[in-house]
């Protein structure tokens, strides 16, 4: 694969990923916040996690531009990733209620890898 295509995909997916991140923070925020505190007072997680992927998400936008610049925040973003999908795995093992919400990790997997594939692939093609 040549660098340029190495780059091209990484840029879609630095887009596709912080569109995403960011339409969770900023869209669904208003309604969580409203439904999260109605239905589970005293419990702020999912809207501070919610706030802090979605300004995540308005800054991986930002390196798609030219991602090899900004290598340590995709790395941040991959990594995170898989993190939170580990702790959401174990969570829901630990509380049975919490087995059907089995998308996230899910997701977070899927970004977690296909942004550390990219970036190893691009990071490769990069001229010394």
């Amino acid at each position: 694969m040549a660098d340029n295509d190495r780059l091209k995909y990484l840029r879609i997916a630095l887009r596709l990923v912080g569109g995403l991140f960011l339409f969770l923070g900023l869209g669904l925020m208003i309604l969580l916040v409203y439904a999260w505190t109605t239905w589970h007072t005293g419990l702020a997680q999912p809207p501070i996690t919610i706030g802090i992927y979605g300004t995540l998400g308005a800054f991986l936008i930002i390196p798609s531009r030219n991602p090899l610049d900004h290598l340590s925040l995709i790395w941040f973003t991959a990594w995170s990733s898989l993190v939170e999908a580990a702790i959401v795995i174990a969570q829901a093992f630990e509380t049975p209620e919490h087995l059907g919400f089995s998308d996230l990790p899910a997701v977070l997997i899927v970004v977690g890898v296909l942004l550390a594939v990219l970036t190893r692939r691009a990071e490769r093609g990069q001229i010394p």
